[in-house]
């Protein structure tokens, strides 16, 4: 029994393994053919993209075939334009090169005719040469012939008769020329100075201007008495404050709607005249306004000064001027000389030397531009050492004016040699414009210098900010530096100056030396 379930087991064994084969044989079978399956499925893929790429190696092939032929056509299109473009050149040479050529064959034949026509004349030439040297040979035998016939008949050699008669000719000519150079010296002086008076008449005649003679107070209008008030202010503060920041002594007397403003400096005047006009339209008066317009005003004067010798300068017609120098022509008007205006001086002495210029025919623009500037030294004779023809001289040449300015401004006073006509006539015009009656008062110009110098003595005091001489010059008010001057030193200060005010000034009556030591404190709250 045992043996045939073993052999039972045996075949149920090798059953079940052949069952195993037969199962492994056939999933085998099914991967083979799922691999072919995958393989003709990548063969079929490679052969499509092959077939692809084939077809698109054509289409490049096309493309570039067809490329290739467009550039070939481009070149040769080019190459043949260009070819043209020779030729047509090489033809338009070549008939140029004729031309020239003809041209030259007719200008060959012209020389030869020339060349002939040449040769025959100088044949003529040397014939004639011949002749007239067998002529002048036989006129030369008959003048020596005839020679000798004189010096036989009068008994003098040829050379002593010819220094006889120099010595005549010479005699009457010396005598000739001494008479004609005595009439023309003559002519010359006597029609000089009549040339001279007629060009100095017409010039007055062509330009008769007005003269005003500066003064040195200024009236402002009052719009009502009540405004006095206001303008002096509690205890006088702001009328003190004006007068200190001005330098400009403010007059307010019993005359209606009318204060007077007193300073013998025109700047000043005009800086307080502007001020107090602002101040009164504007109806606040008190100290910190009256600063803030007071500043106001200067700059405004400023700009004034710049327009007036902008508006000289274009009034002339003159140009190429520095813009430092037009503002020194600016501030003449504010100068007085001998109570003269000083730019309208300048402006007429322009006038009057263009139009002498014009008539004796010299540059008319030069000797406008040197009357013009010949007394620009006056606007800062009072700040500079120096008379004003050395302080203009050296300002025009700082400011690249050219010699004969410099000359002119130097010489307009005859202090210097005139080196060109139109200096001349710079020194002329000048005489001529402070010569007419009433032009100038010697009085105001004293009384200015006075004035004038008692400021640098008080200004000469180390620590003092700024002087003002007012009151007509019977008070000099000096303000010094709280910082650098103390209450001692101020009584000391006005002490001294009323010695050297004493030993080195001329003056009428007394002097009050006035001096104004204040301190500020100034914070900003943000």
């Amino acid at each position: 029994m045992e043996f045939i379930y073993i052999l039972i087991a045996i075949a149920a064994g090798a059953g079940a393994g052949f069952g195993l084969y037969l199962y492994k044989k056939s999933k085998l079978a099914e991967e083979k053919l799922k691999i072919h399956d995958e393989v003709q499925k990548i063969i079929e893929e490679a052969k499509r993209e092959a077939e692809s790429i084939k077809k698109e190696a054509e289409t490049i092939k096309k493309e570039a075939h067809l490329s290739a032929k467009e550039v070939v056509y481009q070149l040769k299109s080019e190459a043949e334009r260009e070819l043209k473009e020779k030729t047509k050149e090489i033809n338009y040479q070549e008939k140029r090169l004729r031309q020239k050529e003809e041209i030259l064959d007719r200008k060959l034949e012209q020389v030869d005719r020339k060349e002939s026509e040449l040769s025959r004349i100088e044949r003529e030439l040397i014939n004639r040469e011949k002749q007239l040297q067998e002529k002048e040979n036989y006129y030369r035998q008959l003048i020596k012939e005839q020679q000798l016939l004189l010096e036989k008949i009068a008994g003098m050699k040829e050379e002593e008769a010819r220094q006889e008669l120099f010595r005549k000719v010479e005699q009457e000519a010396k005598f000739e020329a001494a008479k004609l150079i005595k009439k023309i010296e003559d002519e010359a002086r006597q029609e000089a100075d009549k040339k001279a008076k007629e060009i100095l008449s017409l010039a007055v005649q062509r330009y008769a201007s007005d003269y005003v003679v500066d003064a040195t107070v200024t009236a402002v209008s009052l719009p009502n008495d009540e405004m006095k008030g206001r303008i002096i202010g509690r205890e006088g503060r702001n009328i003190r404050a004006f007068e200190a920041l001005t330098g400009v002594d403010l007059v307010v007397d019993d005359t209606p709607e009318l204060v007077i403003l007193s300073s013998f400096d025109p700047i000043r005047r005009e800086v307080a005249r502007i001020a107090l006009e602002r101040l009164i339209a504007d109806g606040r008066i008190h100290p910190a306004r009256i600063e803030e317009v007071v500043e106001k005003a200067r700059r405004d004067v400023d700009i004034s000064i710049k327009e007036e010798g902008e508006k000289a300068v274009f009034e002339l017609g003159l140009s190429g001027i520095h813009p430092e120098i037009i503002k020194l022509v600016g501030r003449l008007k504010y100068r007085t000389s001998y109570g003269q205006n000083v730019l309208q001086h300048s402006k007429e002495v322009a006038w009057l030397s263009g139009l002498m210029a014009g008539e004796i025919g010299v540059n008319v623009t030069l000797a406008k531009r040197a009357g013009l500037l010949h007394d620009i030294g006056k606007a800062v004779d009072h700040e500079m050492e120096g008379s004003h023809q050395e302080i203009g001289a050296m300002l025009a040449r700082k400011y690249g004016e050219g010699e004969e300015v410099i000359n002119a401004i130097l010489s307009h006073h005859e202090d210097v040699e005139f080196s060109c006509i139109e200096s001349a006539l710079v020194a002329a015009a000048d005489a001529l414009s402070a010569a007419r009656p009433g032009v100038r008062r010697e009085t105001i110009e004293s009384y200015i210098k006075r004035l004038t110098k008692l400021e640098e003595l008080a200004m000469s005091f180390q620590g003092v900010q700024n002087c003002y001489a007012i009151q007509a010059g019977r008070e000099v008010r000096l303000i010094v530096r709280p910082d650098l001057v103390s209450d001692e030193e101020c009584a000391l200060i006005a002490r001294e100056l009323s010695k050297r005010i004493e030993k080195e000034l001329s003056y009428p009556g007394q002097i009050k030396v006035t001096v104004i030591r204040e301190s500020r404190f100034i914070e900003y709250a943000k």
